[in-house]
């Protein structure tokens, strides 16, 4: 396909990354600004270790990017992620090691925080900092890492912070409405670093001054200081930061979580009377560990990046990051084998798809465009049943019953396939072995049993998955299940000790007909099946 020929089709492409490139491109063609870039922008706070919705941002961005770059070839693109680490320390994080370390630090900026985590690294922030970079690169990100404290430090937001002191007013008009009486009493979007301290200091301003951009303020020991609002003396409050922070670099486009998303007309505005357009935002629902409670960095609830990835592919978390990024979801590890299995299944559907459908397939989005072939015969849920039923976590055995699955396959000519089963095995040991509950059948169930157990006996072993899932089916209603799901479910909580799992015609013919047959006359025997 040409290039012409895919920006026309991705004109029409109802996924999301295409909707916000849309409307990206038409907000920079109504504008009357001339850019030799765009610029997309995402942030961390560096008061926690990245977490996995750290990770989520960059990759909405940049399949956001990407969707760009297809309808306007040839626009320059960057893509910058920035650290807000000159915020204060305002708590310490339940994460760290020693935290008794770091109380009296409290309040100084992030990045002159000490490094509680060992390394090289000088500062609490640069250690996170270092984390973040560390898996971006891993994973292949085009990104520019941007760090707050050495902006300001340099002076790359001076001529916006001296035009800050110059709009003092309006910016108070911006933000004191949006304040309690109490706060508004005390409030200044400005708050300077102490000379003595090195604390950030949340104290009123008692003069500023737009001619000379200084601001005065009195220290925590009470004495009157006057700083110039340049050379990072002075940092602003993290919402008019926001504004500032867009109007100084020129952001293009930003998406950020939902709860930012009433302060999102604040941001806008503080970057207007800065003097630059407001840039174009995406804003996302949050992540949900598994009591439903949002995930934070600083209380390290919910999956983090390293633990996804030691039972998945970066491609199933991308998955999930691209889908319904406008829906609360619950980012649990119980999501990890859905993810897999539907990466899995766009990925399979892709080379006979038509040109519009490509587009719309998530894997487009998550490849940028050119996603690899792959041949997985065996799904992720299938793997986890192959673990549980055949009480093995050794590769080399639970290679033998694929091959009689899948004749030919082995690890060399089917490496993603073997990756899974490194995955599933890893997913078996930590949740699903622990969990594991098995019944004894009912007397409708036994029955059931026994006669797919007979049915079984007399069918060619190679039978097709599907003819042999007709099998199942047949059981089932012929032994008085009106609702199949509740014979299916009954199939793996007395011969896996689970509630659910993927087509039974589909396990059968994986772990063997044969070695179907003696599960299910083992449960009907009354044998421990959780001992293999």
């Amino acid at each position: 396909m040409t290039s012409e020929a895919l920006r026309e089709i991705a004109q029409d492409s109802k996924a999301w990354p295409f909707e916000e490139a849309r409307k990206l491109l038409k907000r920079l063609e109504k504008s009357k600004v001339s850019k030799d870039e765009v610029l997309f922008e995402t942030g961390y706070g560096p008061s926690g270790l990245p977490h996995i919705g750290t990770f989520g941002e960059v990759a909405r961005t940049t399949m956001v990017r990407h969707a760009f770059e297809t309808l306007a070839p040839g626009v320059k693109t960057r893509l910058l992620c920035f650290s807000d680490d000159m915020d204060g320390m305002r708590k310490i994080p339940d994460t760290v090691p020693d935290p008794a370390r770091l109380m009296p630090h409290l309040q100084k900026p992030l990045s002159e925080v000490p490094n509680p985590f060992g390394g090289d690294f000088d500062s609490f922030a640069a250690h996170n900092n270092a984390m973040l970079c560390r898996f971006l690169d891993a994973y292949g990100f085009e990104y520019e890492f941007a760090s707050a404290t050495e902006y300001y430090k340099a002076g790359r937001f001076d001529e916006k912070l001296r035009e800050a002191v110059e709009r003092y007013d309006d910016i108070m008009k911006v933000m004191l409405p949006t304040l309690g009486a109490e706060r508004q009493a005390t409030y200044s979007p400005f708050l300077p670093i102490s000379p003595k301290t090195g604390r950030v200091l949340y104290v009123p301003m008692k003069h500023v001054d737009p001619k000379e951009g200084t601001i005065t303020f009195d220290d925590e020991d009470g004495e009157e200081i006057t700083l110039p609002v340049t050379g990072g003396r002075v940092k602003l409050q993290w919402k008019p930061d926001f504004g500032m922070r867009w109007a100084a670099l020129g952001v293009d486009f930003e998406m950020f979580g939902k709860d930012h998303q009433s302060n999102a007309p604040i941001y806008d505005n503080i970057c207007r009377i800065l003097g630059a357009p407001a840039p174009e935002h995406y804003v996302y629902e949050l992540f949900l560990d598994e009591n439903g409670q949002k995930i934070s960095k600083s209380k390290g609830n919910g999956i983090s990046i390293d633990d996804w990835l030691a039972y998945a592919t970066t491609e199933s978390l991308s998955l999930f990051m691209y889908q319904k990024p406008r829906v609360a979801k619950r980012l649990y590890f119980d999501v990890i084998p859905k993810n897999v299995d539907e990466y899995i299944s766009f990925l399979s559907a892709y080379p006979d798809q038509d040109d519009k459908q490509k587009l719309n397939n998530p894997v487009w989005h998550i490849h940028s465009g050119n996603p690899p072939k792959v041949d997985v015969p065996v799904s992720f849920a299938l793997l986890l049943n192959l673990v549980s039923a055949s009480h093995s976590e050794d590769p080399a055995a639970l290679w033998g019953f694929i091959r009689n699955y899948a004749p030919g396959a082995s690890p060399q000519t089917h490496p993603d396939l073997d990756r899974l089963v490194g995955y599933a095995i890893n997913y078996f040991h930590d949740f699903v072995k622990p969990n594991k509950k098995y019944r004894a059948p009912d007397e409708t169930e036994r029955k059931a049993l026994a006669d797919l157990a007979g049915r079984l006996k007399e069918i060619d072993p190679k039978l097709p998955a599907e003819e042999i899932q007709n099998i199942v089916y047949a059981v089932g209603k012929e032994n008085g299940f009106e609702n199949l799901r509740d014979w299916f479910k009954a199939l793996y909580e007395v011969l896996l000790g689970e509630s659910q799992g993927p087509r039974f015609g589909s396990f059968v013919a994986l772990y063997g007909v044969e070695a179907t047959v003696a599960l299910i006359e083992q449960a009907l025997a009354g044998e421990d099946l959780s001992a293999g």
